[in-house]
């Protein structure tokens, strides 16, 4: 009996586990845009939660920076042979500004 109570919470951990791989998780990228939507550009905040779009619009951009930097980050390790850290944070300045760290809305 234990061995097919075993089983059974085997079973419904995979099952748990691939629901949850298929939905998209914010990364340290994505969470750190929320957070500075949220103190620099509430307003978009706002607009992005009333369409239901905030997490999809924060996942886009988590990725678009991740691709980026992997490109980006190779190639300045393969052009001016920076070491792989030294390359990830000039690709971090030459991003971060682009899809995460935006500029902060108008006070208008």
């Amino acid at each position: 009996m234990e061995r097919s109570r075993t089983a059974t919470i085997n079973s419904a951990s995979l099952i748990l586990f691939r629901a949850m791989s298929e939905k998209n998780y914010l990364t340290q990228y994505g969470l750190m845009a929320e957070r500075h939507w949220r103190e620099f550009r509430p307003k978009t905040v706002r607009d992005l939660e009333a369409k239901g779009t905030l997490m999809e619009s924060l996942f886009d951009a988590q990725e678009r920076t991740l691709e980026e930097m992997e490109a980006l980050t190779h190639q300045l390790e393969t052009e001016q042979k920076l070491t792989p850290q030294q390359a990830h944070d000039q690709a971090w300045e030459m991003i971060r500004e682009k899809y995460i760290l935006l500029p902060p809305e108008d006070a208008s």
